[in-house]
């Protein structure tokens, strides 16, 4: 059944619209998740995204995205990236014009420049208050005053994140077309170690499609689901010949199987090439939410995910 569909994280509301609109009127998936995505980087409200995002452990603004066309297999996908909002229009670029799949940091706002990305003013003036005064609460006054030549490694054992939002936006959707892809981006763990990558940017953890299986993202704890391969362990399942159900089942079980390391939440969305879809919450104290729209809908509607026992 080729039905267009879409489906997204609870703070993907300021671009939701925008990607159902363009799916409506036979755009291709790629570019109707980017350009919804690119509104959800841009809304100061959408607090682990864009512009609305937290800093490193310095006060720097960098941000992760990943782009992967299922029916090609083809992927973009930008880490760290300083200064450029719609990263996720960046990673898009990557998969376009670079025989590459990743760029990160420097490397990236230079491929952004050479595209004809300006130079954004990425940090919010909030996000860089609360940043200071968080800081200052775990650092001595020798710190305080050495700061930022002071050892950092210390400080991203005790700081997490001050909401505790670990919600990558994640956009995954169907095309008129049968083609299935999943879009991400988001501005990472809170006070992070300089240089941290998630999973968004991570093909096969964070993100993967195949349009003739299925798709996966996942949200929160992307040290998790980096080690797990999530994303690809449901995918790979859907291929061989699981039901959509039980290879999230399996990835679960695969995420449960560890013991050291950080260890959180987990939401992981997923749909197969027969229209189903689920979204699983693991670990995560609050309710999960996240968007669901396909063609038989008037609109789209807000539904709570299934949640999930360690």
């Amino acid at each position: 059944m080729n039905m267009k569909m879409l489906l997204a994280n609870a703070e993907a509301w300021p671009g939701f619209d925008t990607t159902v609109d363009l799916l409506k009127g036979g755009g291709a998936a790629i570019p109707a998740m980017v350009g919804g995505i690119a509104k959800v980087e841009r809304e100061a409200k959408v607090r682990s995204v864009g512009y609305g995002g937290w800093p490193n452990m310095l006060g720097e603004m960098e941000f992760d995205a990943g782009v992967m066309d299922g029916t090609t297999r083809d992927v973009g996908a930008v880490g760290a990236v300083p200064a450029t909002l719609p990263v996720s229009a960046l990673a898009y670029e990557v998969m376009q014009h670079l025989p590459h799949v990743m760029l990160t940091g420097a490397g990236a706002r230079r491929f952004a420049t050479e595209r004809g990305f300006a130079l954004d003013e990425v940090l919010h003036p909030d996000s860089k208050r609360v940043w200071w005064e968080r800081l200052q609460k775990e650092m001595s006054p020798q710190q305080l005053a050495a700061f930022p030549d002071i050892p950092l490694a210390p400080l991203s054992n005790t700081i997490t994140d001050p909401e505790r939002v670990r919600d990558t936006t994640v956009f995954l959707g169907r095309d008129s077309g049968a083609n299935i892809g999943v879009v991400t981006s988001t501005s990472g763990w809170a006070w992070k170690y300089p240089g941290r990558l998630g999973d968004s940017p991570i093909p096969g953890a964070g993100f993967y499609a195949d349009s003739r299986y299925g798709a996966a993202a996942c949200t929160h704890t992307g040290e998790m689901t980096m080690r797990c391969g999530t994303s690809r362990s449901i995918v790979l399942a859907l291929r061989l010949g699981h039901t959509l159900e039980d290879a999230v089942k399996l990835a679960v079980e695969e995420l449960a199987e560890l013991k050291t390391g950080f260890l959180a939440g987990v939401v992981i969305h997923a749909m197969d090439a027969s229209g189903n879809h689920q979204v699983v919450n693991y670990r995560c104290d609050d309710e999960i939410r996240y968007w669901y729209w396909d063609e038989r809908m008037a609109a789209p509607e807000l539904r709570v995910a299934t949640t999930v026992k360690p």
